[in-house]
This record gives C-alpha cells, sequence and structure tokens, in this order.
C-alpha cells in the first residue's frame, strides 16, 4: 500500500528519474515558509549567504519543519523504502533577472554516497517556470552511469565547481516548471540544470540533498545525517540534532561544522574551493 504516490507515479520515476509536480503543500503554506524565509534574511542575512545556504535547516525551526514533513516523506517513503536519512539542504534562490545558471550536472558525482541511489527534493517556495529557471532534467539518464564532468568554476554557474556533466544531449531535456507547493524528486544519478532567472520575482527553492537509506556509506570523508523516517541499523553516520529555536548558537557551530565537512567532501581532490 503506497502512502503518497500512485503506482504510475512510481513506475515513472524508476523508468525516467524524476517525478514532478507532486504537491505537498498548498499554495498558502508555501506563501507562509517564503515570509518566513524573507523575514530571517533581513535579520540574519550571514546566515543565508554564500556557504550559509548550506545546511540551514540546521538552524531555522521552518526549513527543519520542510526536511521533515510527513506527506513529503510519504512519497520519499514510496520511493526509496521506510527507512530514510538525509545529509543537506540548500537553499537555491536566485534573484530577479539573474545571470545565474546551474549546467548539467549529476547531484551524486561529488557527494561520496555508495550506492548511489538516493532522492533529491526540490520545494518551491515561489513560482520555478521557464521564465524564471526551473530545473530541466534528461530522462532516463540515471541508468547510464555516473559521466564525466568538467570542473569550470564558472562565475555566473552557482554550483560548487562549475562543474558541466559531459556527453550530454540537451535537445532530449524536460522542463519540471512547480507552483508554490509544489515539488520535484529527482534521483541522484539523473543529468539535469536550470537556466538564469529571466523574471521580474525570486525564484526559491528549498532542496534537499539527498533523501537515502542509512545502510547506504559515505566513502570521501564524514558526513552527519539526520533521521527522517523509520531507523538506522547501521550506523554509518554520526547524528546532527533538530533546531528547537531559530539561530541557536550551539545549532550554528554545528551547521558550520557539518559545512566544512560537507565542503571537505564536494571540494574532494581540488585545491580550488568557492564561498558555496
Amino acid at each position: 500500500m503506497h502512502k503518497k504516490l500512485t503506482r504510475e507515479q512510481i513506475d515513472s520515476y524508476d523508468r525516467d528519474g524524476y517525478l514532478a509536480p507532486i504537491t505537498v503543500f498548498s499554495e498558502a503554506e508555501a506563501a507562509r515558509l517564503r515570509k518566513l524565509l524573507e523575514e530571517a534574511e533581513a535579520k540574519h542575512p550571514e546566515a543565508l549567504a554564500g556557504a550559509a545556504r548550506n545546511n540551514a535547516h540546521c538552524n531555522f525551526t521552518f526549513l527543519d519543519e520542510i526536511a521533515h514533513n510527513p506527506v513529503l516523506l510519504d512519497a520519499v517513503e514510496d520511493l526509496i523504502g521506510p527507512d530514510v536519512v538525509f545529509c543537506a539542504t540548500v537553499l537555491f534562490i536566485k534573484e530577479a533577472n539573474d545571470p545565474g545558471f546551474v549546467s548539467w550536472h549529476q547531484d551524486g558525482k561529488y557527494m561520496g554516497l555508495e550506492p548511489n541511489n538516493g532522492v533529491t527534493v526540490w520545494v518551491a517556495l515561489s513560482e520555478s517556470n521557464e521564465v524564471s529557471g526551473c530545473m530541466q532534467v534528461i530522462p532516463g539518464s540515471h541508468k547510464q552511469g555516473m559521466r564525466d564532468h568538467n570542473d569550470t568554476y564558472a562565475d555566473k554557474n552557482i554550483l560548487t565547481r562549475g562543474q558541466e556533466a559531459q556527453g550530454v544531449d540537451a535537445s532530449t531535456a524536460v522542463s519540471m516548471p512547480l507552483k508554490p507547493g509544489q515539488v520535484s524528486f529527482h534521483h541522484q544519478s539523473v543529468v539535469h540544470s536550470s537556466q538564469p532567472n529571466q523574471s521580474n520575482d525570486r525564484r526559491i527553492g528549498f532542496a534537499i540533498q539527498t533523501y537515502f537509506s542509512p545502510q547506504v556509506k559515505q566513502t570521501k570523508g564524514t558526513t552527519f545525517v539526520q533521521l527522517a523516517r523509520g531507523e538506522d541499523k547501521y550506523g554509518h553516520f554520526e547524528t546532527a540534532p533538530r533546531p528547537r529555536e531559530d539561530m541557536n548558537s550551539k545549532d550554528v557551530a554545528m551547521r558550520d561544522h557539518m559545512n566544512q565537512l560537507w565542503s571537505d567532501i564536494l571540494y574532494h581532490g581540488t585545491d580550488k574551493r568557492r564561498d558555496y
């Protein structure tokens, strides 16, 4: 018995490596979450800029609330099973008329998580469409293994290394537009990208990278996780606490520690780093 998704939706994800759109939050709830985010940006700008956009769920209860939302986790459970952990979150924010873009890449290329079968969730807190730079995906590419990536460090490329997957046929791409409150799911091996925001509003996405089974191992360093559902029978990871209030000093220190470890993993093998 499936909890959120239909058999057809699960089969579609298995075949294509992505599923969208799925409504998890109402538009009113998405508006509330966006308001909380923008209030937090105004009050704590240093906590939501640059590298601090990584793992901000450790510092803000409303972001923690998204990552542990039971309806969202029902869908994740339908895709990967009842025992679920996640290791990181990222706020992907493109300002109005922002030239920033995300090149074709695979999430799992640099994460060090093996086997590579987790699911990344992307939650829209504003309109995400082809004008504002919604995500695009290459269907079925998750079944073709990890591709070679070139690290470009391009100025407007908002990925860590500006990494670009090789051999991508962009003519096969499919767009994944989302309304506020809708969610997309994509396999961490699927090839995807997004274009600049040419709209007059911010494009705000909150990505959980990535939900996976506790039996997965980290091969490049140390990763903290939070248990999202079920139980961890393996103990491969340290567990990060959930925040009980916003910007608690101990939680901020934990976020900084997690971000340093995560940076060491994502930039493994290179001496060149950026502030995200």
